[in-house]
């Protein structure tokens, strides 16, 4: 009896194939293989709202391939990811091979959490059909994003620029940088005093904060009130008012779900959200360690919000940390969490965690590339360290007293490292009270001497830019997103213009960033409110669980939608310039205007056509515009390969290239080699070109040869051609796959 089972990524297949017998034939879909078309919106609001699904670019050979496979086949397995882009990628693979099976009965919907063979077996006894629910909700996710970009995008290009693109949820979360950014410049920082005291007590010295004066807390404007102050304190004799000693327990986090296992990563490992779901992707799909040819799995899936383990992962970890670490680390019972994230938790997943926590760092890191290790051992500690006990300190509070002052101490000493002996806790994580020693030989009413003070000025901070890390906090709390969409969200901020990071890699937005979202939130204000979306978001979730119809959720959307495009649409027609309050340095008579050019955003004079002044300009903290003086193209140590002549660094509209400063006698301009010939004319280099679109790769003996190549691409030889690489495909959810560029490969005419 043939069987075919069907996964998304070719990842898995060596790895899921040494647990099933030779009558399974395993293929994978690679991604997604269908969608809406890319040049229309696909959807029509009839009597149902019909969607239009074409197969992706590339993806033709892949439907036909499995349709030809699934024809021969007298049992289907369905088994893409958990999830409901999983769930339409199954549901699409459905509607492509049923009519071609020989039993549409014998077709199954199958799903594990972790690629293990007992994970695999028990699967193919839980057999069930696609989730209608879960593809209506990813059917009503993808609608809802398309009638956006592609009915909001169009009015953008009209009213400020060409080329520009709205988001459902991507600009809500650019709005949130947005508002951010505002808060900052619009922020008056106000000064404010502390003053510390050390007292003396026999030959040790006890360091304290004033906190409060005549039984009122302590709140000291400015430097004359911090001076009488200093002036009164010394005159007043001091004794130790209380002393109070008592136990303070730290208890584990709880184990990783997708947006904490994103923010961890970035602020302890400095990965960027992308990277870290990209390498979490491979270390779920199967990596070989001691046998090269049989890749083992070693966490769970990773897109999930719950904190649920199973009973068989806790048995392991509680019996690992009482053999390997400690019995003592050991609780009575096992420690529940559970999640606290808006919408409905995804309870069929479970946390993220390592398969087999026998498998540690220390041992899979001999095989595991540097970052794919870090990854791994994070995981694997916070895992086992959610199941210890808690870190007890000993905590002991001093306050001491002199007249109307009082000053305060606490101070902890780790008497009991529980789960910190596995994970250790990042310095903004850790209390500061912790790094305070006091000393043990105090007894109340003890007379203390007034050693030495120190009074501080200090001045209130704004709050501080957006990280990719603390975004997907704030995404997570304000119900925006899922976690299958954030490293989708944050992807598609940063490759847009609409942001820049500053030099601790935060959240800029550039002028272009602050222009469309002032103009979305003024014209569409229902769809960039963050609460709206978070409620479209638990709307999604309902039909899901069978408590909305798609229909319903989609009409009601469009009817409030199209009401406010009308409105957008006929507000005031073409390019309108932003005015600043700058008058033209040139002609005296204009005044400065922000435009919008292929290059970015420019200062210009209104006056122009008739003074032809710009200039490259930046905001100060305050928000305020500075002009910003052309500087000349420093030259290079390289040298022209063509005349000899130094290089140069130059900014054209596609962005910085290097060129021959003896420029125009010499037109020599330095490209980007893929490091391969043309495989077209085998003559030329491919190297990158740029064009109004962006970037491609092509011919260096373009126009006589035109091969153009217009994805990303990897130095990968095909296996059925051998051409010398590879184009890079990225689902929605950012999983790569593999294509050949050669028109003529096997692989692309099956």
């Amino acid at each position: 009896m043939k069987k075919l089972l069907i996964v998304e990524s070719p990842a898995k297949i060596k790895t899921i194939a040494k647990f099933l017998g030779k009558e399974f034939r395993i293929m994978s879909t690679m991604g997604h293989i269908k969608d809406l078309p890319a040049k229309k919106t696909g959807v029509k609001i009839n009597k149902t709202i019909d969607i239009e699904y074409v197969p992706l670019e590339g993806k033709e050979s892949v439907i036909a391939d499995i349709c030809r496979e699934a024809k021969n086949s007298d049992i289907i397995y369905l088994a893409p990811d958990p999830d409901r882009e999983g769930e339409i990628i199954a549901w699409h693979v459905q509607q492509a091979i049923k009519e071609k099976v020989k039993s549409p009965k014998e077709m199954y919907r199958i799903t594990f959490n972790e690629i293990t063979k007992p994970a695999i077996l028990q699967a193919l006894k839980d057999v069930s059909s696609i989730d209608e629910k879960r593809v209506a909700a990813q059917q009503a996710r993808r609608v809802l994003d398309r009638w956006v970009g592609y009915e909001v995008s169009p009015i953008l290009w009209k009213k400020i620029s060409k080329g520009l693109s709205a988001g459902r949820v991507q600009s809500v979360a650019l709005r949130m940088i947005c508002d951010r950014e505002q808060a900052i410049r619009d922020f008056k920082p106000e000064e404010y005093w502390t003053i510390e005291a050390d007292f003396g007590h026999n030959k040790d010295l006890i360091p304290t904060a004033l906190t409060h004066i005549k039984d009122k807390k302590a709140d000291i404007k400015n430097k004359k009130s911090a001076d009488e102050l200093v002036s009164a304190i010394p005159k007043e004799s001091y004794i130790i008012d209380s002393i109070t000693d008592k136990e303070r327990k730290k208890n584990p986090y709880p184990p990783f779900m997708t947006s904490t296992l994103q923010q961890a990563a970035y602020n302890q490992l400095g990965f960027a959200v992308k990277k870290t779901m990209q390498l979490a992707q491979q270390l779920y799909e199967g990596i070989p360690l001691e046998d090269p040819t049989s890749p083992i799995a070693l966490i769970t899936y990773m897109r999930t919000d719950s904190l649920r383990i199973s009973d068989t992962a806790l048995d392991q970890v509680r019996s690992y940390i009482q053999k390997h670490i400690d019995k003592e680390y050991l609780p009575a019972k096992s420690q529940v969490y559970s999640a606290s994230s808006k919408g409905k938790t995804q309870d069929a997943h479970e946390a993220i965690r390592p398969i087999d926590v026998t498998i540690t760092p220390q041992h899979a890191k001999k095989y595991l590339d540097k970052d794919l290790g870090r990854l791994y051992e994070l995981i694997w500690k916070r895992f086992v360290a959610c199941q210890m006990k808690a870190a007890v300190y000993a905590q002991r509070s001093v306050v001491i007293i002199g007249g109307p002052f009082t000053f305060k101490i606490t101070g902890s000493t780790l008497i009991f490292d529980g789960f910190l002996s596995v994970y250790k806790v990042t310095d903004e994580e850790e209390d500061k009270e912790t790094k305070v020693k006091l000393p043990a030989n105090l007894k109340e009413k003890d007379p203390v001497t007034l050693q030495k003070l120190d009074p501080k000025q200090h001045f209130t901070q704004p709050p501080a830019r957006f990280t990719e890390a603390s975004l997907v906090k704030n995404l997570e709390k304000e119900g925006i997103g899922r976690p299958s969409t954030y490293a989708t969200i944050l992807g598609t901020i940063r490759t847009r213009a609409y942001t820049t990071l500053d030099d601790k890699k935060r959240f800029v937005p550039t002028e272009l960033g602050m222009t469309v979202t002032t103009m979305l939130v003024d014209n569409l204000p229902k769809i960039m409110d963050p609460k709206f979306t978070a409620h479209m978001e638990t709307d999604l979730d309902k039909i899901e669980q069978g408590e909305m119809e798609r229909d319903t959720l989609l009409r009601e959307f469009y009817e409030t939608f199209q009401k406010d495009l009308t409105h957008f649409r006929g507000t005031d027609g073409g390019k309108q310039p932003i005015r600043t309050n700058i008058t033209c340095p040139s002609c005296n008579e204009g005044i400065l205007v922000i435009r919008f050019g292929k290059a970015g955003e420019f200062l210009g004079c209104s006056r122009f056509p008739e003074c032809s002044f710009t200039s490259n300009f930046k905001r100060n903290e305050q928000g305020d515009i500075e002009l910003i003086k052309a500087e000349t193209p420093a030259l290079l140590e390289q040298t022209c390969p063509k005349c000899g002549k130094p290089l140069r660094q130059l900014k054209g509209k596609f962005g910085t290239f290097i060129a021959c400063s003896g420029y125009p006698e010499c037109k020599y301009i330095q490209q980007n080699k893929a490091g391969f010939t043309c495989p077209l004319c085998t003559k030329g280099d491919i190297v990158e070109r740029s064009w109004r679109g962006g970037k491609f790769w092509g011919c260096s003996n373009y126009p006589k040869c035109k091969f153009a190549v217009f994805d990303p691409i990897e130095k990968i030889a095909c296996p059925d051609c051998n051409w010398p690489f590879m184009i890079v495909k990225y689902s929605k959810d950012g999983k790569p796959s593999y294509v050949c560029a050669n028109k003529e490969c096997p692989s692309n005419k099956r």
